[in-house]
Formats: structure tokens, C-alpha cells, sequence
């Protein structure tokens, strides 16, 4: 399980599960930050200090074997899982150096040392800097906040416009500043995929000529090195897309309004002053409260009690909520709930008054009674407005279900978390050819136009990988925009390296289909029984560790053909292997 993601949006909530996912990553990058100071040491010992060298050499052979990538999401690339075992690679090529005890070490303070302390002061160091302006703005936010929220709403009109006027000052500072804490940070988690590696391999390449047999291990680390080379641009080119991607969601996040209803999956939530009665007097408590429109769920988390560790939240049922008139009480944007499970009413006190109609927009709450027959103009329009947004909101909400129900290409996606190359090709022509009749074929006129773009790479410098940057978020970009759905864009970008590299298997079945006039192909009944289940119709015993033993009468799933001429590829058991393609039958 890789870091979790960090959404922009959590940064207006602020909610204790935020927090918690932000430790997460600050202690992933004080880890990064050791190895690294430990890195440099153990290079500068290589450096100045000859006679130990092959104790220095097997220590920091020794740090690089222990150390593991987190890369962020539950699932890595190709490129992100051949860069986690770039490390692996080089112990293992150190440690057969190492036996030949010559080394001569130049220019490695250039190559290794510089890059990495620039990459820690300039980066991690930035990173660090980001956490202290929030840490600040944070402790300031809320302090005045609950000074503002103490305010009398008595105190003259002019007071209290100042002091809303300072309290949103003091939330825009705040909000600026987990924005930018968020976005530094996870521009860290990303940029140490390739600038952690780069300065080692800069370094590795530099001690090649001065072995003795450097010719030989250079030879033949060169098609590893050139493959590396290939992941980590691949790695650099994913980022920068993923990166202005981010960028603009961030940007778009940090205009929208700051009391907004951010997609999750409660109706609401967020924090609320909670009043407690003690024998002398009351008391407001912040809580993280969260509300569920169709069980009408109110649960509330107390915040402020850190020494208790966890909190476990408190869980109500909904009866009521009636907004709370300002000449009731002492406070300033506060409104009544009934629970099933307490008896009297509960008083809680939102952050603002947008923040108090949302809050009464999610439990249907309803005006305070009133003396007179007729509402005032005021109230009306008021209720008129709720109504409209309650309208919006229940039509954007029925809208993005109906967007969700919709067949689209980034089901693909998942298909090329899997290692093997045949599985994912045929993956993709199944999803492929359940597009509509149309969009296949739009599909195959631009991918047949990629596939001629491509093969003039060497003058119009547009690989399949560098075409696969530009095309993948366009054909499938997520319906919702996050930051999980952007760090998917590179699973995005292989599918389209599939399409391009593949074009003929995926999409044969078009150029049979307009040539001859028929209903269906052979090559699309093959490659629909790749995913069928299987029994066998006799039992067979493996003479090889990659064959599966079975008995007869044995279900197979995930059933296709090997590269093995006579042979499928199939899951029994929960074990993968080998099965003859005459000894089944499919279901």
C-alpha cells in the first residue's frame, strides 16, 4: 500500500483523517531526508578515504539495498517499478566491483554529492519550510477564530463587520498556506522518483573506467541503464503533465467560493462548536461533525480532547434542525438539532453564516416560528433561494450518477497494472470492442494516425511514449477532478502505448470486418475467449515449475493463449502457469 493522496480540497475541512494522511507523507519525506544525509556521508568516506574503501563501498552497497520507494497511489507503472529496483540493481553491481578492490574515484563530489544535498536543501529543505507556514498560519487561524466566534453578536455593527473582515483575512492565509503545503509536498514524493536516482547513476557511469575490468561491466550494464534512462524520462514526462494538471486544479480549488461543498461521501461535514452545559454554566467544544442526508446520520468527533488518543465518534439519528434567532443567544451562526437518541435540543454553532445555510440545507432546516401570519419579503426570498439551491444541488447530484453508469475507455486502465504484456494487449481489445460502433471507429482512424506519426519519430521526435503523454489524458480523463484521478495519468499514458504499439491485435478485427463484409472474425472469437473459464477434460501432471498440475474436471479462470504455441496461459488454485490447450474445454 503506496502514501495516500493528499486532495486540495480536504485543505478547507481540515479534518482529523487529513491531518493524519499528511503525517503520513511528513514522515515519509523525514525518512528520505535521513537516507539521504546518510547517502552523502557514506559518498564522502568513498571520497577521502582510500585505505577503507571496501568497508565504505559494502556499507553504502548496504544502504541501497534496504532502502524501498513510496510512491504515491496503490498501484506503480513499469517505469516506477523498474525505478524502486534501480537501488536493487546497483548494490548488486557494486558488490561485484567491490571484490576487485580498485577504485579511483574523480569528479564524485560533482556528480553524486552536489546534486543530492541540492535535491535535500532545495526541495526537502523547501518542503520544511512549507510545514512551518502552516504549522504558524494554523495556530493563528483557529486562534482567531474562536476569539471571533466569542464575539457578542450585541457589539456595534461596524465591530463586527471588521472582524468578519479579519477572520476571512486570517482563512485566506490559511487556506493559501495548506494549499501550497500540499502541493510542495506531493512535488517532492514525485521529483524524488527520478532526481533521487539520476545523481547515483551519474556516479555509477563515472567509476566504469577506472576498473580494471571496466570495459566488460560497462558493456553489460549499458541495455539496463539505457532502459532506466527510458523510465525515468518516461517518469519526468508523466510528472510534468501530472503537474500542470495539479496546478490548475489547485488553482481552481484555491478561486472557488471557501464555504463550498466539497464531493465526498458525506452530504456534509465539517467543523462545529457543540454547547456542553456544566453545573456552572456551558461550555463550546469544537467537534468534526458529518452528516448523511438519506439514514440522517449526524456523528460528531471532539477535537480538543488529544489526550484521550483516538476519538470514537458519537452517532445520532436526525428528528429536526431549526435555525437559532440571533436575539436567542449570545452567539453568532448557530442553530438547533433533535436526535433521537438525546432528549432536549442540541445547540451547535457553525463557522459562518454560508457555513450555517449549508449545514441547514443538508437536514432540511427550517425557520424559527414566528408571531406573525405573514413572512417578511426578506424571509421569503431567502426560503426561494434555499429551494433553488436544494434544486441544484439534488440535479448536479443526479447528473454525476448518470455520468458514472456511462462505459468509458478509463475502465481500460486497470488492465495495465498487470505485468504481463499479453494479458494487458488483450485486455484492451476486449474493452476495445465494446465501445459503440462509432467510437470504435473513430478510434481506430486516430490511433491508425498515431501509429504513422510514430514511425517518423526520428525526425518529428513524437515517440509512442511521448504520444502516449499527450493523448492518454485527452481520450480518458477522469469525470471527477482529484488528485488520485491525476496521479493516473500515467496508467492512462500506457494504455495508449498499447493501442499505438499493438494497433493490429486490438483493432484487426476492423480491417476484416470493411475487407470481406462479415459479421464477426475468427481473431475476435479468439480473442474473446481469452477471458473465458475452462475445465479440464483430462488430468495432467507439470514436468516444469511454470506448468500447473490438475485433475480431471479442474475450473480455470483468466484462461488465454501463451506465446507457447499449444499451450494457455491459466489461474487454478490461485497459482498461474501453463495448461495444454488440448486437455480443456471452454465454458
Amino acid at each position: 500500500m503506496g502514501l495516500p493522496t493528499l486532495e486540495f480540497s480536504d485543505s478547507f475541512l481540515d479534518s482529523p483523517d487529513f491531518r493524519e494522511r499528511l503525517k503520513c507523507h511528513e514522515i515519509e519525506l523525514e525518512r528520505t531526508n535521513k537516507f539521504i544525509k546518510e547517502l552523502i556521508k557514506d559518498g564522502n568516506m568513498l571520497i577521502s578515504a582510500l585505505k577503507n574503501l571496501s568497508a565504505a563501498v559494502q556499507k553504502f552497497s548496504q544502504s541501497l539495498q534496504e532502502f524501498q520507494f513510496e510512491c504515491i497511489g496503490d498501484a506503480e507503472t513499469d517505469d516506477e517499478v523498474n525505478i524502486a529496483q534501480s537501488f536493487k540493481e546497483f548494490s548488486q553491481l557494486l558488490t561485484t566491483v567491490e571484490e576487485e578492490r580498485r577504485r579511483l574515484i574523480q569528479n564524485a563530489d560533482d556528480v553524486l554529492i552536489t546534486p543530492l544535498e541540492k535535491f535535500r536543501k532545495e526541495q526537502i529543505g523547501a518542503a520544511k519550510e512549507g510545514k512551518k507556514k502552516f504549522d504558524k498560519e494554523t495556530e493563528k487561524y483557529y486562534s482567531t477564530l474562536e476569539r471571533h466566534l466569542n464575539l457578542s453578536s450585541r457589539k456595534k455593527e461596524t465591530y463586527l463587520q471588521e472582524a468578519d473582515t479579519q477572520i476571512d483575512k486570517e482563512r485566506q492565509l490559511f487556506y493559501d498556506a495548506s494549499l501550497e503545503y500540499v502541493f510542495k509536498i506531493q512535488e517532492v514524493q514525485e521529483k524524488k522518483k527520478f532526481e533521487f536516482v539520476e545523481p547515483l547513476l551519474a556516479f555509477l557511469q563515472g567509476l566504469f573506467t577506472f576498473y580494471h575490468e571496466g570495459y566488460e561491466l560497462a558493456h553489460e550494464f549499458e541495455p539496463y541503464k539505457q532502459q532506466l534512462q527510458f523510465n525515468l524520462q518516461n517518469t519526468r514526462n508523466n510528472f510534468v503533465s501530472t503537474k500542470q494538471e495539479v496546478e490548475k486544479l489547485m488553482k481552481r480549488i484555491r478561486s472557488a467560493d471557501q464555504d463550498y461543498k466539497p464531493p465526498g461521501q458525506w452530504t456534509m461535514e465539517g467543523f462545529l462548536y457543540i454547547q456542553e452545559k456544566r453545573p456552572l454554566g456551558c461550555t463550546w467544544t469544537r467537534h468534526y461533525c458529518t452528516y448523511e442526508k438519506g439514514s440522517k446520520t449526524f456523528t460528531m468527533s471532539n477535537t480538543e480532547n488529544k489526550s484521550a488518543g483516538k476519538q470514537v465518534p458519537e452517532m445520532f439519528k436526525l428528528k429536526s434542525c431549526i435555525r437559532r434567532k440571533t436575539d436567542s443567544i449570545d452567539k453568532r451562526f448557530c442553530f438547533d438539532i433533535e436526535v433521537v437518541e438525546r432528549h432536549g435540543v442540541m445547540t451547535l454553532q457553525a463557522l459562518s453564516e454560508s457555513n450555517r445555510r449549508l449545514w441547514l440545507e443538508a437536514m432540511d432546516g427550517k425557520e424559527p416560528v414566528r408571531n406573525s401570519a405573514r413572512l417578511p419579503l426578506k424571509y421569503s426570498f431567502c426560503c426561494s433561494y434555499s429551494l433553488a439551491r436544494m434544486f441544484i444541488f439534488k440535479w448536479c447530484t443526479l447528473k454525476k450518477n448518470i455520468q458514472k453508469n456511462t462505459f468509458s475507455l478509463m475502465s481500460i486502465c486497470c488492465f495495465s497494472e498487470s505485468d504481463d504484456q499479453n494479458y494487458r494487449v488483450c485486455a484492451v481489445h476486449a474493452l476495445v470492442h465494446k465501445l459503440p460502433e462509432r467510437n470504435r471507429e473513430m478510434l481506430e482512424l486516430l490511433i491508425k494516425h498515431l501509429v504513422t506519426v510514430s514511425a517518423q519519430n526520428q525526425f518529428n521526435l513524437m515517440t509512442v511514449s511521448n504520444l502516449g503523454v499527450i493523448f492518454g489524458p485527452t481520450l480518458m480523463r477522469s469525470q471527477e477532478e482529484t488528485v488520485a484521478a491525476m496521479m493516473n495519468i500515467k496508467f492512462q499514458n500506457i494504455v495508449v502505448e498499447i493501442l499505438i504499439e499493438n494497433f493490429t491485435k486490438v483493432l484487426f478485427w476492423f480491417w476484416v470486418c470493411s475487407e470481406f463484409g462479415c459479421t464477426i472474425s475468427p481473431i475476435l472469437s479468439t480473442f474473446i475467449s481469452y477471458f473465458n473459464d475452462a475445465k479440464a477434460m483430462y488430468s495432467c501432471e507439470a514436468e516444469h515449475s511454470h506448468e500447473l498440475s490438475f485433475p480431471q474436471g479442474a475450473l480455470f479462470s483468466n484462461v488465454y493463449p501463451s506465446v507457447e504455441p499449444g499451450w494457455l496461459q491459466a489461474t487454478y488454485e490461485g497459482r498461474t502457469g501453463l495448461i495444454p490447450e488440448n486437455y480443456v474445454v471452454f465454458l
